[in-house]
């Protein structure tokens, strides 16, 4: 496997700048994950990375070597593509084997044979290796497109949000999948996604991508607990983190425009009244609706808790987060 390199990368499409001056090191054998919105960037790190688009300033290295002059083919990469690209006119099985028999890594039958049958089980496919591939649904068409990619052992693995189109219970099975064939194997991953869940349990580096900025690179425990910027904060965290203006519970840092709870930073049975407006019980927690001084605020308390709408339970923040008026984190 490979370390991979980003060095003030630069990418534009017309008037659109899609990169500004990316720097990013995906070490060997880490399971990046690269976290943000719709058109903040993340699939067009992936297809610089694999040779698809060239950026337009700045250098991507694979293993310490520059790949400005190298095709996509040279690279040795595996990607998995958001919309599945299968052979149509193949079956299941002769699809994961297809990149097995390349004049490049000129595989044995037998090893062919041994690998598939391993992914397919994974994948939960083994059933369907028969079937041609237009006689799949949409999910089993992802799940091959993903078997594709773990037959090889390229230097690395790009995924561009693989999971999207699964149902949820199998969304959650592969999620853990990957991430035990990530550990056995020692691949290098590069992960696009815009499902905090897939970068909290996934990553071992999360970076937050904003219109093209790296907003922050590190580990989801760093991010989720010392964000550097309200945008990097709001990514992570179920319920999302609370934003209230800086003066709502009195006394604030200079400077600070806003403040920053999520619900472990909200202390109940103390400090000041709010009213719970709801209350969303969901199994193994409940969250808590409550209008403080007229702002909206998320939290969570015990399963069995016996409060209700109408009732009044006094809050007080906890080591809160502050922000000022640009949303940068006040120390």
């Amino acid at each position: 496997m490979a370390e991979i390199v980003l060095d003030g990368v630069t990418k534009r499409f017309g008037d659109t700048l899609a990169l500004d001056a990316v720097s990013m090191r995906v070490p060997d054998g880490a399971f990046v994950v690269l976290l943000g919105p719709t058109g903040a960037g993340k699939t067009t790190i992936l297809r610089l990375v694999s040779g698809l688009d060239a950026p337009d300033a700045g250098t991507v290295l694979i293993d310490g070597q520059p790949m400005a002059s190298v095709t996509p083919a040279e690279r040795n990469l595996a990607m998995v593509f958001q919309q599945y690209s299968l052979y149509p006119h193949m079956s299941v099985r002769e699809n994961l084997a297809f990149p097995l028999k390349s004049p490049r890594l000129k595989t044995p039958p037998d090893q062919i044979a041994a690998k598939i049958a391993a992914v397919a089980e994974v994948l939960q496919i083994s059933h369907k290796l028969d079937n041609k591939a237009t006689a799949l649904s949409g999910g089993e068409m992802q799940r091959v497109s993903i078997g594709r990619a773990l037959v090889r052992r390229p230097v690395a693995y790009l995924m561009d949000e693989p999971l999207s189109s699964l149902d949820a219970k199998l969304r959650t099975d592969l999620r853990v999948e990957l991430k035990a064939i990530q550990a056995e194997t020692g691949g290098t991953f590069l992960y696009v996604t815009h499902d905090q869940i897939e970068a909290m349990t996934m990553a071992t580096h999360i970076g937050v991508l904003d219109q093209g900025r790296l907003v922050q690179f590190g580990s989801p425990r760093e991010i989720y607990e010392n964000p550097v910027s309200l945008y990097a904060a709001s990514r992570l965290g179920q319920p999302r983190i609370n934003i209230l203006p800086a003066a709502v519970f009195g006394a604030h840092p200079a400077g600070a425009a806003s403040i920053g709870l999520r619900p472990e930073q909200i202390v109940q049975g103390e400090g000041a009244d709010s009213l719970v407006k709801r209350v969303e019980r969901l199994g193994d927690q409940t969250r808590l609706h409550l209008s403080y001084r007229a702002h909206d605020i998320v939290t969570v308390t015990d399963a069995h808790t016996g409060l209700t709408a109408g009732d009044i339970v006094k809050i007080r923040p906890e080591k809160p987060y502050y922000f000022d008026a640009d949303g940068a984190r006040l120390a």
